[in-house]
């Protein structure tokens, strides 16, 4: 079963520095400005770390 990460846009307050950014182990995750989180599905391993890390769950794996 794949799970591939997904932003829930509208769970992102776009108001500060994305603090799951930091927490990727390869980098996948980048963001411009206060603007939601981009996402590097070539990168992304979805092993769940930010998403784990995202106080307001706007970071999600789905199936």
């Amino acid at each position: 079963m794949n799970k591939k990460l997904v932003i829930e846009r509208d769970n992102c307050p776009q108001n500060h520095p994305c603090p799951a950014v930091k927490v990727c182990p390869v980098g996948a995750l980048s963001q411009n400005g206060f603007n939601a989180p981009e996402i590097d599905y070539n990168k992304c391993i979805a092993c769940g770390k930010c998403s784990n890390f995202c106080p307001k769950k706007a970071l999600q794996l789905r199936v």
